[in-house]
């Protein structure tokens, strides 16, 4: 089974043979940001996918005083309303566009980082309760997906707030939860570039391997796939020591998980949709149940 991740504002004409596709967001269908109306404008390869995840981002919802924890004005006025009228999402509440989905494999937790999902929030107990709730044995891919960075980016932006990360991110709020859960992998939108990090928690990389990660997931491998289509976004001179491979170009990932103990990612250039960073993931499900750092499992299987 193959899942494509990419933003709709698409310059990709290589997505063949794909089941799944990931809008990390800018589902915009404000003109005055040239994002698609619907999946036609995109790209015709497009038609041949099965159904798509679609995430909410700045662009869709944020507007003044509108309910959003971001004031701005990057959505013209339309405060998430056309976004959740066109696309169907899975959501108990197609206002908070935030939901679980399960495909073949892989449950993904989708967060709605235009509202509040710090702790407390109701979208916080949506996410853990997400988490908690996949099925390792029968899914054994746990993917958090969102539209703006709450993991890391080496973004100029990110920089020079000295957070690499949206503020109020994963330090006070998500790290933890990324941790207890073993989540497998997590992928944002919103900076438009390309960037892979290694499995990290609290800042240090937790593997020192960059192309085959094996055993217990003792941290989360983060990835932003912003690269879609939009103008580029710059990446900071310092030197992060946690990101594995940056890209200035569009492009698109795509995941394949061939069983429950091995899965492949790739990264391809729109341009000609060849390979420019990869990674594989070998484990079995004792791995998954192994007590690691901030995620020991109260009960296992053996009690």
């Amino acid at each position: 089974m193959n899942i494509f991740f990419m933003l709709p504002e698409s310059k990709t004409n290589h997505i063949n043979n794909i089941d799944q596709i990931g809008n990390s967001a800018c589902l915009s269908t404000n003109p005055s940001f040239h994002f698609p109306v619907d999946r036609s404008t995109v790209d015709d390869g497009i038609a041949l996918i099965n159904s798509s995840f679609d995430f909410s981002g700045n662009q869709e919802r944020t507007w003044e005083n509108s309910g959003s924890i971001y004031n701005g004005l990057d959505s013209v006025g339309e405060c998430g309303v056309p976004a959740e009228t066109l696309y169907y999402v899975p959501a108990e509440n197609r206002a908070k566009f935030w939901y679980a989905a399960d495909y073949g494999m892989l449950h993904f937790c989708i967060a709605d980082t235009e509202h509040d999902w710090r702790e407390g929030s109701e979208q916080y107990k949506f996410i853990e309760q997400c988490f908690a709730s996949a099925n390792r044995h029968k899914q054994p891919w746990l993917i958090f997906a969102a539209h703006r960075v709450l993991g890391y980016s080496s973004n100029e932006w990110y920089a020079k707030e000295g957070s690499f990360e949206e503020p109020m991110g994963r330090e006070e709020h998500l790290q933890k939860l990324w941790q207890k859960y073993k989540v497998d992998m997590a992928f944002f939108g919103h900076v438009h570039n390309y960037e892979s990090v290694c499995p990290i928690y609290q800042n240090p990389c937790v593997n020192k391997e960059t192309s085959h990660y094996s055993g217990v997931v003792n941290g989360t491998i983060h990835v932003v796939v912003g690269g879609g289509g939009s103008h580029l976004s710059q990446f900071t001179t310092l030197n992060t020591r946690w990101s594995v491979f940056k890209d200035y170009d569009w492009g698109f990932v795509k995941l394949t998980a061939f069983n429950q103990s091995s899965l492949l990612f790739e990264y391809k250039k729109s341009k000609d949709g060849k390979v420019y960073d990869s990674f594989t993931i070998s484990r079995d499900y004792k791995d998954v149940l192994a007590c690691v750092h901030d995620g020991c499992e109260p009960t296992t299987l053996a009690n």
